[in-house]
């Protein structure tokens, strides 16, 4: 289990920019599927280069960006630490050998693809990849406990992101000005009210 200290801090930070690129080849050739369970356990409990929080506010950044979401998030992180070195560092991991496997995966299934046994494996690895994000989702969600909306609220938009997705069959074009562009006014709304606190105990404290 995480300890409360390892879940808020990030102490940790990559070495150069060659501990990014391979950092995020050994994360790319693990993405079957479900990548953002590996990347969060890559990144945030192993790593230690992102804390649960700042990864749920990078990941949710990424998602809204133009490209692959981890894509996104390997340039956000490596120009976080060594700018656009580090950005291209982070990308070429993610891309150089994933692409290689690819093509020959490609070559391969292009001459297995009818085969019983593969079409029932991947089945077999569909249905692990939902079960990595789902729960990876539910992992994630403790972070929420100290947004500015409080629990009750980040829990109701949850839900209707959920319900909207599966049973409204919303497109994400959709998804993000509404609920999310929503979501965002009430948070900026909320901030002023969760800073005051914070900053009249900043000046008690000597």
């Amino acid at each position: 289990m995480d300890s409360p200290s390892l879940s808020m801090t990030a102490p940790a930070r990559p070495r150069n920019p060659a501990d990014l690129f391979w950092s995020f080849t050994w994360l790319a050739l693990q993405g079957f599927g479900g990548v953002v369970a590996v990347v969060q356990r890559q990144l945030v409990e192993k790593k230690r280069w992102l804390s649960a929080e700042e990864f749920v506010e990078s990941w949710a950044v990424a998602q809204i960006m133009p490209g692959p979401n981890v894509v996104n998030l390997a340039l956000m992180v490596g120009d976080r630490y060594f700018g656009l070195r580090g950005a291209l560092a982070a990308l070429a991991g993610m891309l150089l050998f994933p692409l290689l496997l690819v093509l020959v995966l490609a070559v391969l299934y292009a001459h297995f693809a009818t085969h019983p046994a593969v079409a029932g494996a991947l089945r077999g690895m569909g249905a692990v990849s939902a079960g990595l994000i789902a729960g990876t989702g539910l992992k994630l969600a403790r972070s929420l406990r100290t947004h500015p909306l409080g629990p009750w609220w980040c829990g109701l938009f949850v839900a209707a992101t959920f319900v909207a997705m599966t049973w409204l069959h919303w497109p994400l074009a959709w998804l993000l000005p509404t609920l999310g562009g929503l979501a965002c006014v009430l948070t900026w709304r909320k901030l002023p009210q969760v800073q005051a606190p914070e900053e009249a105990q900043a000046k008690v404290l000597p």
